[in-house]
């Protein structure tokens, strides 16, 4: 059964900690199959702004999307209506514009409460078809 979690503290994650040294506190989130990591994000949350500064989906769009959503859903529980994606990798930045997380001329996903809540109207329509 697929979870998502997040680890406290960065263990397996050196590497990228190491490229991200200049943050106050780097977050990690795994998705957990049995007990395996096969997917994680890294974040922070810098006052009225979530930054995700990297993931792996191992290529799953549907573990991408829930990857991102329980970041973003963590940041609205926590007042922050801003994710600033500082990804490297393009192909990362594409598969987010795909799920339509970032525009095409933007890393930024703004009003995320408004996101968030929008897939509650998506259901309600659907109920009312």
């Amino acid at each position: 059964m697929l979870e998502i979690q997040e680890k406290f503290g960065t263990e397996g994650y050196e590497e990228l900690a190491a490229r991200h040294s200049d943050v106050v506190m780097l977050h990690i989130t795994e998705a957990l199959d049995r007990g395996e990591a096969i997917g994680f994000i890294a974040y922070s949350y810098e006052g009225d702004h979530t930054v995700i500064y990297d993931m792996d989906d191992g290529g799953d769009l549907m573990l991408c999307d829930g990857l991102v959503r329980s970041v973003l859903f963590k940041s609205c529980l926590k007042g922050i209506g801003t994710a600033v994606f500082d990804i490297e990798d393009s192909s990362k930045l594409e598969t987010l514009r795909k799920l339509r997380f970032i525009s095409a001329d933007s890393n930024r996903a703004e009003n995320i409460d408004s996101f968030m809540n929008g897939c509650e109207n998506c259901k309600s329509k659907q109920k009312q078809e």
